[in-house]
């Protein structure tokens, strides 16, 4: 029987360290080191060949070849992946228990093999018949030819699920999951580390050598990470995050990495009773139960990779009674980053004549449960800050868009064609938006698009205010344009 040695295993990014300590020291997590048993590899004195080294060859040198890809039949599932499924790709796809994993990669499953190529489905944690189950809620059997193409195989050793790919003629293999996986000769438990690691490194080279299409599943822990090494995510070449969207029939689907594509993507789907379904217009989906006319409320055009998606700023601005006794106010955000919030409401008190929101409680939410960092998020939450403590509602056919800086300034982001587009499809009439971002070129996308949508060009986010009505109302001429000097505030102090 084989020696073998105990070391401790960083579980989060797979450092190995001879003894116990609370802190890793690569990756700086508590508590993630875990004891396993490796076997000693001996050579046993045989001397290693290391083969006939690879030619070395000029950048310019190398044929531009596009890498083939095949569809999923899932419209979503292939704008994330950039296009479809790259023949002898490993893709990983995370996301917690019962977001619908499975039930994604089965719909493509069946999509592959009606096109007439075979599937090899390999699951360690279900047995055929609940497969079948799931098949048949979501109507697979009723598609003929594609359940006879569909092979199903309750497996979870590495070398035999090695054996059989190495003469199969799958185009398509998917492993439910990777933390089911094991192999024999090593000693740790399946879904451990090392047997984690080395199983998808394994499952690498056949789809590399072998020109398969590999899905993984993967684990989620409990702080939203894919479980396993962070080494099993750079290994793979596609990494997919799959999660609910605050509706409760709404998913997300995300690319957190991808080297056949852009990795910013985004897709939208929802979940009924006969499986995932694209939301082929999510603006209009996030929209729909807008309330109209409430004050504190912004529409924004969201940019979720290339995609443009509106989506409504909310927020509640009301008074602190615990402020009088020395109290901090409240300060609550969901969808937003909270530091952004704070910094925002700074700007407002300092830059807007002093306008204070210091003993108010404020919560900002994006409505429908969507998550925004970028930071033309800036501008309509300012908007929406200001409205809500006034009481003023801003016009419903309005979107704002555009970084405030700490000075005060309106500076100019990026995906303007495509947020204004966006807009204007939806019957959007005004887009207040950093001064700088209006050029011909865009307004010549607008005119050739044929979409009516008036740009209102802002330097400073008091120009911004003012136009929207958020203190004393003084445009100037028949323009619409906001007149310099103007106090936004000069009524409500």
């Amino acid at each position: 029987m084989a020696k073998s040695h105990t070391v401790f295993v960083c579980s989060k990014c797979g450092t190995q360290t001879p003894r116990w300590q609370g802190k890793c020291h690569e990756c700086g997590a508590w508590g993630t080191l875990l004891e396993e048993a490796v076997p000693e590899r001996k050579l046993g004195g045989m001397s290693l060949n290391v083969g006939t080294a690879s030619e070395l060859i000029s950048l310019s040198e190398v044929g531009n070849v596009q890498e083939p890809r095949f569809s999923t039949g899932v419209a979503d599932l292939d704008r994330v992946l950039g296009g479809g499924l790259v023949k002898g790709s490993l893709v990983l796809l995370g996301g917690p228990p019962g977001i619908g994993k499975s039930t994604l990669l089965l719909q493509a499953a069946s999509y592959v093999a009606q096109q007439g190529d075979e599937v090899l489905y390999i699951s360690g944690e279900e047995s055929p018949r609940q497969i079948r189950m799931r098949a048949e809620r979501l109507g697979v059997m009723k598609q003929s030819g594609s359940c006879s193409r569909i092979t199903l195989w309750s497996e979870t050793a590495l070398e035999n699920i090695e054996n059989q790919l190495r003469g199969s003629q799958a185009k398509l293999v998917i492993v439910d999951s990777i933390q089911t996986i094991y192999r024999a000769d090593l000693s740790p438990a399946p879904g451990s580390v090392t047997q984690v690691r080395e199983c998808a490194a394994a499952l690498m080279r056949l789809a590399k050598g072998c020109g398969i299409t590999i899905l993984l599943v993967g684990h989620i822990t409990k702080g939203g990470d894919i479980a396993g090494p962070r080494v099993l995510e750079h290994l793979v070449d596609t990494v997919l995050h799959f999660d609910s969207h605050g509706m409760h029939n709404v998913r997300v689907l995300r690319t957190l990495k991808n080297r056949f594509g852009n990795t910013n993507e985004v897709g939208f789907l929802a979940m009924d009773s006969e499986g995932l379904h694209p939301i082929p217009n999510a603006s209009a989906f996030f929209l729909s139960q807008r309330a109209l006319g409430a004050p504190g409320t912004v529409v924004f055009p969201s940019m979720e990779g290339s995609r443009p998606v509106l989506v409504e700023i909310q927020v509640l601005v009301s008074d602190s009674y615990a402020a009088e006794q020395g109290v901090p106010p409240v300060r609550r955000s969901v969808g937003l980053d909270a530091n952004k919030l704070s910094l925002l409401l700074a700007v407002i008190q300092k830059r807007c004549h002093n306008y204070s929101l210091g003993k108010s409680d404020v919560y900002a939410n994006v409505a429908g449960g969507v998550r925004l960092l970028e930071p033309a998020l800036d501008l309509p939450l300012s908007l929406a800050l200001v409205s809500g403590r006034l009481g003023i509602e801003v016009s419903s056919e309005l979107v704002a868009f555009g970084e405030v800086g700490l000075g005060g300034e309106i500076r100019a982001v990026s995906g303007c064609e495509a947020r204004l587009i966006e807009a204007a499809k939806l019957g959007f009439k005004k887009a207040v938006m950093p001064l700088r971002s209006i050029d011909d070129s865009l307004r010549r996308t607008l005119k050739n698009n044929a979409l009516n949508i008036e740009l209102v060009g802002v330097q400073t986010l008091a120009e911004a205010l003012r136009y929207c009505g958020l203190g004393s109302v003084k445009r100037g001429g028949s323009s619409g344009k906001p007149s310099a000097g103007a106090d936004p505030f000069a009524e409500y102090q």
